[in-house]
């Protein structure tokens, strides 16, 4: 059964809100722009909004366009590649306001589980933080996850 991520978000707070769906271009520009097929819960996410935002327009999950900017940076970002394990191993869809990234794990150009992890700008770690992407959103919302 599929979450209605919009009723989800607002039983945990009613900080945030939605925008205009994602389009299928967007969503599929994803795809095409970084070679990963999308986990399903992100893509209906997507179907309900194209990101998610605080008062203050600060996302809680990127938008489309910012998933695809943002991947392409660190991943192509020359400086980047002597300094931090490679990017492309993970899709970032959101990050902490302090230079750390929120991401699922690529295995085989697919999102294959539905963990999280947060990357460190600071020391490159990729630590586990979350089994789902709802548990993400509850555990950032609510501080039960923090970096």
């Amino acid at each position: 059964m599929a979450i209605m991520w919009e009723n989800y978000i607002n039983s945990i707070s009613k900080d945030y809100h939605f925008v205009t769906p994602a389009t299928n271009s967007e969503i599929i520009k994803i795809g095409e722009e970084l070679n990963v097929e999308l986990p399903k819960k992100l893509l209906e996410l997507f179907k309900e909004t194209n990101g998610v935002f605080d008062q203050f327009k600060c996302p809680l999950i990127w938008s489309t366009e910012q998933i695809v900017k943002d991947n392409l940076f660190f991943r192509n970002f020359e400086e980047y590649k002597d300094i931090y394990m490679p990017f492309d191993h993970l899709l970032f869809f959101s990050d902490s306001g302090c230079g750390d990234l929120f991401g699922f794990p690529i295995l085989n150009g697919v999102v294959q589980k539905e963990d999280i992890y947060v990357w460190n700008h600071e020391d490159d770690s990729r630590m586990w933080v979350s089994s789902s992407l709802e548990e993400f959103i509850k555990g950032w919302i609510t501080g039960e996850i923090s970096v």
